[in-house]
């Protein structure tokens, strides 16, 4: 461990994906705690701003669209806003600049700040730990908060008291307190994952809906109302779709107020396990060891295939989400909603 770094100004580089911006709450209030009087800046993603806007903790956003990066048709604006976004790094004298996404991209930002003080991960990809001063070993076998936290640890920050901290404003809109009044205790299910093999059919969810002793809401993006419709449809008239129809600080608040959050491995999942709300993953290629629900009272329900978790984003049968019924989600739905009733 190095002796406290002494700074007034810190600049924290994770841009995405949702899930990893979730996991980084940890590591942002360890910061805060560390450096009280530090202004914190954060670079983000276009699309996940909503996550961190209006943070008490975060002082200013920098949203850089990262997408758009890497359309070639569009190199040219492209190279304009890389140079705009590096001369304002610069300008910002940053004392600390924390790499915690670890590719070429995020390497690159923080060697612009040219900060005294670069931090990353000795596993970093693409060459990125090239721009650091500082490496601290994440480790490959831990889950994704514990190795934000030990950079926190390097920095001399307490990393032992895990804390979410959202935006105060994510308590949701009154919009979204409308359209819920009256529902009372509900699931949120989540029936939609960036990887098709981490996609459990939506019939099963529907089926489990239909199913509960509570109602339930189903979430997604715009892009997943097709799947969110197909759960509404299975599900016998217990279930009502908002896909498409939250920003995220609304995603937030509605998340809150659940009972129980239901789902694949999936951004959102991550949003439920941090408000520390009961959750029931179906879990297929990838580990809940590195990027499960964290924290205590969640289910993992997985098929105990020997090829998972195999980390592919095509698979021919998918045997190990398959083999996961609806039965087995009801009953450990129900388990935890009973237990949150005492």
């Amino acid at each position: 461990m190095h002796k406290k770094t002494v700074c007034k100004k810190i600049l924290i580089v994770k841009p995405s994906s949702l899930g990893d911006v979730v996991h980084s709450l940890p590591f942002l209030s360890a910061v805060h705690a560390c450096f009280p009087g530090a202004e914190v800046h954060w670079v983000i993603a276009k699309g996940l701003e909503g996550l961190l806007e209006g943070h008490p903790m975060i002082h200013r956003l920098i949203v850089i669209n990262k997408d758009l990066w890497k359309k070639i048709s569009r190199a040219g604006d492209t190279v304009k806003e890389i140079r705009q976004l590096y001369r304002d790094l610069r300008s910002e004298h940053y004392d600390l600049a924390v790499d915690l996404q670890g590719l070429l991209r995020s390497g690159l930002i923080t060697m612009a700040t040219r900060a005294p003080v670069r931090i990353g991960f000795t596993e970093a990809r693409e060459g990125s730990r090239l721009f650091y001063t500082r490496k601290v070993k994440g480790g490959r076998g831990i889950h994704a908060v514990d190795r934000y936290m030990r950079i926190a640890a390097d920095l001399g920050c307490p990393s032992d008291m895990i804390a979410f901290p959202f935006p105060r404003k994510s308590a949701g809109s009154d919009r979204m307190k409308r359209i819920l009044a009256g529902i009372g205790r509900y699931a949120v299910i989540v029936p939609g994952a960036r990887w098709k093999t981490k996609i459990w059919p939506a019939e099963n969810f529907g089926k489990v809906a239909a199913e509960l002793s509570v109602r339930s809401v189903v979430i997604g993006s715009s892009g997943e109302r097709g799947i969110a419709d197909k759960v509404v449809s299975s599900s016998r008239g217990r279930a009502m779709s908002l896909a498409g129809e939250t920003d995220l600080s609304e995603l937030i608040g509605l998340m809150r107020r659940a009972s129980i959050v239901i789902t694949n491995d999936s951004g959102p999942m991550h949003i439920g396990a941090a408000l520390n709300i009961p959750v029931i993953a179906v879990f297929g290629p990838t580990s809940p060891v590195l990027t499960g629900p964290y924290g205590r009272g969640h289910v993992i329900l997985q098929t105990g295939e020997p090829c998972a978790p195999c980390f592919k984003r095509e698979c021919a049968d998918m045997k190990c989400m398959m083999g996961i019924t609806p039965g087995n989600v009801i009953e450990e739905a129900e388990a935890a909603l009973k237990a949150a009733e005492r």
